[in-house]
């Protein structure tokens, strides 16, 4: 498949890359400096601003799947959402986060007492997001939320998935490495099981 990965330079974004490249899939890595990006087979590094939609434009079309990694407070929904319809391409993934999965029947993780003030601007921005989302009809979407704690480490293979509950392991921690989400958002693309849905994937 031709996977467009917006953002390709940041800590998610490269574990895609390198995922999707695994794979075999023809990857074109869109970053404000591309230069970040390895050389290699399958991948096309290209610069692109999404402040700057029309600079991106002609890179998305012809794409089976976009994934965006973008950080929530400095990228726009609507104006994302707009790109993806114009380019033509159906299949759109957001790398999402976490703060919006329940932790109780009607609690999300976001307004949990002892929820991180620091995070609160960007985990608010990545609710917004969801919502911006979910009135969307006309194109076949999918934001994966990582659980709580989410950084580098194994790619094992090994994880659970659930449709808006925050996933904890047998110890209360809830964690998933940047790798094995890789695995999860590329899972969907090939076999597509989240379509206008969100899920989350965590130990």
């Amino acid at each position: 498949m031709k996977i467009a990965i917006i953002g390709a330079t940041g800590n998610v974004g490269s574990r895609l890359v390198d995922e999707a490249l695994k794979r075999h899939h023809a990857v074109t890595g869109i970053a404000r400096n591309p230069a970040k990006l390895a050389p290699r087979t399958g991948l096309a590094a290209t610069a692109g601003d999404v402040t700057k939609p029309d600079t991106v434009l002609p890179l998305l079309k012809g794409h089976d799947a976009i994934i965006s990694s973008l950080r929530f407070q400095s990228s726009d929904p609507q104006q994302l959402i707009e790109l993806v319809r114009r380019s033509g391409v159906k299949r759109y993934l957001v790398v999402g986060g976490a703060a919006s999965l329940e932790i109780a029947p009607g609690q999300i993780l976001l307004d949990a007492p002892n929820f991180p003030p620091a995070y609160k601007p960007e985990a608010s921005a990545g609710k917004a997001f969801l919502d911006a989302l979910r009135n969307v009809k006309d194109l076949d979407w999918t934001y994966v939320s990582p659980s709580a704690f989410f950084g580098p480490g194994e790619r094992t293979g090994k994880f659970r998935l659930s449709d808006n509950t925050l996933l904890t392991a047998a110890d209360g921690k809830s964690s998933i490495s940047y790798e094995d989400y890789a695995i999860a958002m590329l899972d969907e693309i090939e076999s597509p099981k989240h379509v206008r849905a969100r899920f989350t994937v965590g130990y």
